[in-house]
């Protein structure tokens, strides 16, 4: 049974990948910082699926050791790193404790975890890992600087490995999603943002979109028409103009 590895599997685009998952009648280890995880495990058994929840804090090295010990050792086959955080606000008004959190769970964590489980991967010769970036990475943050920059880290992280592990049987995507239905807007403080009360894509295409290209071993992947012209766009269009695109979107209505 193929054995796969979930991050931020409570809600939004996780939850959707763990659902993916278990059709497919895989063993899941999801993991999250919210309580919620044990509602999604119970619902998950009662489908059938096997699964263990592991609430831990991915900003941390001991979330990511808790999550390495919850699998006993057993080779993953499919890693899903979509654990994530955001941070909307002006870069100045910005908690210097929620801007350590972002980096920590985008950054520092995230590489953690995918260092240590490619490593296994790529000594069994194979594998399969998809890491949630964004289309955000390809432009400026304005209004949301800090997490635009982790997800362009994470974007070419993601591209770097590839190449990196070449034939080595392992294989990376990076899923690319636009402005998501999900709790980030809530939760990165963001609502109150034109982009906050837009019309969002549906979290099961999203997943759905990037599960696909895992399993094929796509290099990559943008999720919804909209955002594969947007990210086409960041090629051509000047940073500056992009800033002031992404300041329209992400600007509080009481900054303005």
């Amino acid at each position: 049974m193929t054995l796969a590895v979930i991050t931020g599997a409570s809600s939004g685009i996780g939850l959707e990948l763990a659902r993916l998952a278990a059709e497919d009648g895989s063993e899941l280890i999801l993991c999250a910082d919210d309580p919620q995880l044990h509602e999604v495990e119970e619902d998950l058994r009662g489908q059938g699926a096997t699964v263990t929840a592991c609430l831990a804090d991915l900003s941390t090295e001991e979330g990511v050791e808790a999550l390495l010990s919850a699998t006993g050792g057993r080779a993953v086959d499919h890693l899903m790193a979509n654990a994530g955080r955001g941070l909307g606000h002006a870069f100045l008004d910005q908690d210097e404790a929620g801007i350590e959190a972002v980096i920590a769970t985008n950054v520092t964590a995230t590489t953690l975890l995918l260092h240590r489980v490619a490593c296994r991967m790529a000594a069994r010769g194979e594998g399969r890992i998809l890491i949630t970036g964004s289309i955000a990475g390809l432009m400026p943050g304005s209004y949301q600087a800090v997490y635009n920059a982790t997800k362009a880290y994470l974007d070419t992280l993601s591209w770097g490995i590839r190449n990196e592990l070449g034939d080595s049987g392992v294989t990376v995507t990076c899923l690319m999603p636009g402005p998501t239905e999900t709790e980030f807007f809530h939760r990165a403080g963001m609502e109150e943002t034109p982009v906050g009360r837009s019309e969002k894509d549906d979290p099961a295409m999203v997943a759905r979109t990037g599960y696909r290209a895992m399993k094929r071993g796509a290099s990559g992947v943008t999720a919804g028409l909209a955002n594969k012209v947007q990210a086409a766009l960041s090629g051509v269009v000047p940073d500056s103009v992009l800033a002031m695109l992404h300041r329209r979107m992400a600007e509080p209505e009481d900054a303005r």
